[in-house]
């Protein structure tokens, strides 16, 4: 996580902006959110200026930094003729740099405040969402992404989410999720102020029940891809599943010490990976 270098004033704005667009998505009807995923992440850019996702852009060595570590995941699963998803995708570099290695990129997000302005080579089209929907070919994407997404999803609209992911993968295509873990959170910006995740972080997770949610929407194989040291090593949801088990029943300033020693922490945010037969 990038070091917090903002006020108590600065933070406590942007928590406040961001908690009161979050309690307008969380009330809303499921037919309004369709257009409230957009208009709230726009209104909260707008908002907060200094909001880290628009700041961060002026910091390019952060910027290599964050995309050469999500490629140290990602190279296991490129191939030239890989055809690539990016859920949430932001500003587009870490698909911009996919788009070297692919046949085909797809990047997709529900604003274009952050990216505008980008170009893009042949391969690669930016795609526009409501929020759950994904609008491009089903059964076409071999390898799907999306890093700190799933958490924002309103949890009536996951499943729904993941089903879409699932319809648009081809057999044997893959979808890697990297969300936070509920255990060492809340990982907003409600973390400096509230127990529990009250921001744009609608539900927080634990890998545990991504497993459950991931088959409920016809995943067949689930696994966990955690980066230990230098390389990676792929774990049963099994073994993770008792790993959390012992830490959600220690009480909350053990549990917080335990998820937060280096290689729980690497374990609990791990990638769960789930693949399409």
């Amino acid at each position: 996580m990038t070091k917090e270098t903002r006020t108590l004033d600065q933070l406590r704005q942007h928590y406040e902006v961001e908690k009161e667009l979050a309690e307008r998505l969380r009330s809303a009807r499921k037919e309004d959110r369709a257009r409230l995923y957009s208009q709230v992440y726009d209104e909260l850019f707008r908002r907060v200026p200094l909001h880290p996702q628009l700041t961060r852009l002026l910091d390019h060595r952060e910027l290599t930094r964050i995309v050469a570590e999500k490629m140290r995941l990602l190279d296991h699963f490129l191939r030239p003729d890989t055809v690539f998803l990016e859920m949430g995708a932001g500003d587009c570099r870490l698909s911009l740099e996919v788009a070297k290695h692919v046949r085909k990129v797809y990047a997709l997000d529900v604003s274009e405040e952050v990216h505008r302005g980008v170009q893009y080579p042949a391969n690669f089209e930016f795609v526009l969402s409501r929020g759950t929907d994904i609008p491009i070919e089903p059964g076409n994407v071999t390898v799907a992404y999306s890093y700190q997404l799933m958490e924002h999803v309103h949890p009536d609209d996951a499943r729904e989410q993941l089903t879409n992911i699932y319809q648009t993968l081809a057999p044997g295509g893959v979808y890697i999720c990297i969300t936070p873990n509920r255990l060492s959170g809340p990982h907003d910006i409600s973390r400096y102020f509230d127990p529990v995740a009250t921001g744009f972080h609608m539900r927080e997770y634990t890998v545990t029940e991504l497993d459950e949610t991931f088959r409920e929407a016809g995943f067949e194989t689930v696994t966990v891809r955690a980066g230990l040291r230098d390389r990676f090593l792929e774990l049963p949801v099994r073994a993770v599943s008792w790993l959390e088990l012992l830490a959600g029943c220690l009480p909350r300033p053990a549990r917080k010490a335990l998820v937060q020693a280096p290689l729980m922490r690497n374990v609990l945010m791990a990638a769960v990976i789930g693949k399409k037969s």
